[in-house]
């Protein structure tokens, strides 16, 4: 072998190596050799996303929208147990495939039929994006003393900047802000209750169906809206990392920063009123003084949006990378393309967010309900597939094959996705379109219980009766991949999971 080529093997070995600071890999499998890490990083990464400044104002929205405390606290708890246990089953998956998140969906809806929920995904990482450098955008403006657009474009170009360099700092910058925003709120939440009379607002309580569901719904499309990216930062672990302490790590995590955050939200809300409302980051801050205080508040919020807006970015551009690659057939990506991919969520978020500043709490409650509607849907039927019907055993070469076993259109998964979409809409309550069924249910909106139930159980009874989205019969043993195949894949990408 001539030097070129031994320099061209030597990096292909070294370029993902657990001791780089740039992440090389991009929808490819990650080898052994670079897995590291463990299942507790999840915890860290997942608490530090959730306590931050858009979690406070989801829970407070349920009181905005006429809940009392209590029930808007009880409905939290359950949106978040229960939407987090869905997406921490997704986490679990990292460890074993070593894949990113949505490549898996290629086993259900085909090489290319997984375009369709990535498109829709794609969108969803924009609008958090955006929802996101809006209030992070203020306190960065505040902290640097400039107007909110600038504050907004700063905190923008330094989320690329981040999401860019990749995976091993998105995990220091998650466990610096599980620390750091801990202690934060953990010092607001005293200064709050110094101003509160919490004996009066709990004993303000009076349920109501609608609004307890409604908060459940805001908490579990907060927890929902993670599946499609979450196992993106666990599959650097070791394939021995146990599932259920990732589950476990990751749900606690994630339920545990989210409800702190939005039990926040809800007090504030509750007794601060339209001082709140007209200033959500200002108000927050007020509670901890002015001078040094305040800039250190600032700094908290937009470390925490730091956080949570890094992981929309770098879940974008893996999906953008996974959609556009089923039909180009390329799995590895240039320095130069990633920072392409990654510009283009900064760009068209960043425009979002200033064409949406000035209306935030209703339309960011409106995008929360809506994704539901489309991502529920998505949810059931990977993990169905997942868990009961590949047991998770996935023909990896096969992932990026569209001629190969999961074919590059799945008529009968994508069917069953649209009809689990459409299943919602009936139940289905937004600003700009309500259901039929809404009103004989007082109001409520539990469409994103249909839109895990219908499409899962739709799934499955196709798949058992032998028509399953991947091709195979149920319960069937994934053979090796063909030589032709493993040929054209690296090494890495020949295992077929058992």
């Amino acid at each position: 072998m001539d030097r070129a080529g031994r320099d061209e093997q030597t990096d292909a070995r070294t370029q993902g190596s657990p001791g780089g600071v740039i992440e090389r890999h991009s929808i490819d499998v990650v080898p052994d050799g670079e897995r590291h890490g463990r299942a507790f990083s999840q915890f860290t990464l997942w608490l530090g996303a959730n306590l931050q400044i858009t979690a406070i104002v989801t829970g407070a929205l349920a009181v905005v929208f006429g809940g009392d405390v209590v029930w808007s606290l009880a409905g939290l708890v359950a949106g978040n147990l229960l939407g987090g246990a869905v997406m921490a089953l997704h986490s679990a998956q990292g460890p074993k495939l070593g894949l990113p998140q949505m490549i898996q969906s290629r086993a259900q809806f085909g090489v290319r039929g997984a375009a369709v929920p990535l498109f829709l995904v794609i969108l969803m990482y924009i609008g958090f994006f955006a929802s996101g450098s809006v209030l992070a955008g203020q306190a960065t403006a505040r902290l640097t003393h400039t107007g909110d657009t600038t504050g907004i474009i700063v905190f923008a170009v330094l989320t690329a900047v981040v999401a860019a360099i990749g995976y091993r700092v998105i995990h220091v910058v998650g466990r610096v802000a599980s620390v750091v925003c801990a202690l934060a709120f953990v010092f607001l939440g005293i200064r709050l209750l110094d101003r509160v009379d919490l004996g009066a607002l709990l004993g303000d309580a009076h349920f109501s169906l609608p609004m307890f569901l409604l908060a459940m719904s805001l908490s579990a499309s907060w927890q929902l809206a993670f599946g499609p990216y979450v196992a993106d930062y666990s599959r650097y672990l070791p394939r021995t990392t146990s599932a259920r302490a990732t589950f476990w790590w990751t749900l606690s995590g994630s339920a545990l920063g989210s409800q702190w955050s939005m039990t926040f939200g809800v007090l504030v809300a509750a007794s601060a009123g339209e001082r709140f409302l007209d200033d959500q980051v200002g108000y927050v801050v007020s509670l901890g003084g002015a001078g040094l205080a305040a800039s250190l508040l600032y700094f908290v919020i937009a470390l925490g949006k730091l956080t949570i807006n890094v992981l929309n970015t770098y879940g974008g551009f893996i999906s953008m990378v996974t959609g556009i690659s089923g039909f180009r057939g390329r799995r590895t990506l240039s320095p130069r393309g990633r920072a392409a991919y990654i510009a283009v969520i900064m760009v068209a978020g960043t425009a979002m967010a200033l064409l949406g500043k000035d209306s935030f709490l209703v339309s960011f409650k409106d995008f929360l309900l809506f994704l539901l509607t489309f991502f529920t849907p998505w949810s059931a039927i990977n993990l169905v597939d997942y868990y009961l019907i590949s047991r998770e055993r996935y023909d990896i070469p096969a992932l990026f094959d569209p001629h190969g076993r999961y074919g590059a259109w799945r008529a009968d998964a994508l069917i069953v996705y649209a009809v689990g979409v459409l299943a919602q809409l009936p139940f289905l309550a937004t600003s700009f379109y309500t259901g039929p069924l809404v009103a004989p249910l007082g109001g409520a909106d539990v469409s994103w219980i249909v839109g895990l139930a219908v499409p899962a159980t739709l799934y499955w009874l196709l798949a058992r009766s032998g028509r399953s989205a991947n091709g195979t019969d149920a319960g069937m043993e994934f053979a090796a991949p063909s030589d032709e195949v493993a040929a054209a894949s690296t090494p890495v990408d020949r295992w077929t999971l058992r």
